[in-house]
């Protein structure tokens, strides 16, 4: 049986992330396109890492304003 490196199982596909954030397939592409979201390009196949998503999650979070 061939293990399949840490590495790959922490890459995710459109639909991936999509998932993991709550939105459909095409916003995931749009970030990728405008390059907000960093991106690894295998041949034809775009897989975004678990780490980039979630920095990216990170950086879009607004903090709350105290009153």
């Amino acid at each position: 049986m061939i293990k399949a490196n840490p590495a790959v199982q922490d890459l995710l596909s459109y639909q991936q992330a999509a998932e993991v954030l709550g939105t459909a397939p095409a916003f995931v592409e749009r970030l990728v396109a405008r390059r907000q979201l960093a991106y690894l390009k295998m041949g034809r196949y775009v897989r975004v890492r678990r780490c980039d998503l979630d920095a990216y999650i990170e950086q879009s979070r607004v903090p709350a304003v105290e009153q």
